[in-house]
């Protein structure tokens, strides 16, 4: 089994989703968790390749977010779309960035994951609240890659 498969438990996975699921309720944003071995460039870099490959740049209101974990590389970012990057103040990203990442520290993923979601969420509902026609527009599963 990789360490990407490692990395995090099927009841941490199940908590990760229930964060999503928890985190888009009351908003029409789209959040996802990418967790892949290894990246060649920086992290950033391959969570906006990723971004495209996961269809998130295509949601109605551009305010997907993408959670992005290189397990071998002890990488992470966290990016959003140009939607919620326009709204959010500067510092948004890196303080949901700098939460994961001391959480990660701590050895303690599936919390900063979490928390960072949750956050993320909370933010996404104030610029972007949920309308009864509301669709989730992208898969809340994990992404392996």
């Amino acid at each position: 089994m990789s360490k990407v498969e490692d990395f995090l438990t099927t009841v941490e996975e199940s908590q990760i989703i229930e964060a999503i699921k928890t985190a888009e309720k009351n908003t029409s944003g789209e959040i996802r968790v990418h967790l892949e071995t290894s990246s060649d460039g920086s992290p950033i870099e391959r969570a906006k390749e990723l971004f495209g490959l996961l269809k998130m740049n295509e949601t109605k209101d551009q305010n997907g977010v993408l959670f992005y974990v290189a397990v071998d590389d002890r990488q992470f970012a966290v990016l959003g779309d140009v939607g919620i990057d326009k709204v959010v103040s500067g510092d948004f990203w890196n303080s949901i960035k700098n939460k994961v990442i001391n959480r990660f520290l701590e050895g303690n993923y599936t919390l900063g994951l979490q928390e960072g979601i949750l956050e993320t969420g909370k933010k996404l509902q104030e610029y972007f609240p949920y309308e009864s026609n509301d669709i989730d527009e992208l898969p809340n599963d994990i992404s392996l890659g």
